[in-house]
């Protein structure tokens, strides 16, 4: 797997972002309100995100600091503590949930930019785009939360050079 690159991110959310605002200008007035808790999914999983990549990334270094201490012929023999090891499987699962949630991030941040792009100025004279704009802002703060734990997650899930034959920081 390659690695994800941002600026696709970027383009991918900033085409989003523009075709929203055009979609959003024209059908304004059909569209239903926009509630603050619509994106709090989004919240939810950029936190279940980053507990898990704390979980892995802990789970991880004991693994390496287990084999390394095991491989060690300079100091007397010590008990080796016991390591749940990880699934090779499921730290490639994880860089593949990774890029896919990152990917999602982009879009609905470009969803939510859109929206906000058309709402911001319209919020001072209406109540209704006033409330839009907080269920933007909190989408866009959502969504970006969401890119972060993906790419996060991402890193964690790299093998870091000498893990590896060919030491050259790919992805398990």
């Amino acid at each position: 797997m390659k690695p994800l690159r941002r600026a696709d991110l970027v383009v991918l959310a900033l085409g989003i972002a523009v075709a929203t605002w055009l979609v959003v200008r024209v059908g304004y007035g059909q569209l239903p309100p926009l509630h603050w808790w619509l994106p709090v999914p989004l919240g939810v999983l950029a936190v279940a995100e980053a507990l898990g990549t704390r979980t892995l990334r802990a789970r991880l270094t004991a693994e390496r600091e287990a084999r390394a201490a095991a491989v060690r012929n300079d100091q007397p023999r010590q008990p080796v503590a016991l390591v749940r090891p990880v699934e090779p499987m499921l730290v490639a699962r994880l860089a593949v949930l990774a890029q896919a949630s990152a990917y999602v991030g982009g879009v609905c941040g470009g969803l939510w930019a859109g929206v906000l792009a058309h709402v911001g100025p319209l919020s001072a004279r209406a109540a209704a785009a006033r409330s839009d704009a907080v269920a933007a802002v909190l989408g866009l703060i959502c969504a970006a939360a969401l890119v972060a734990a993906a790419l996060w997650l991402e890193s964690v899930c790299r093998v870091p050079p000498g893990d590896d034959d060919a030491g050259m920081g790919t992805r398990a």
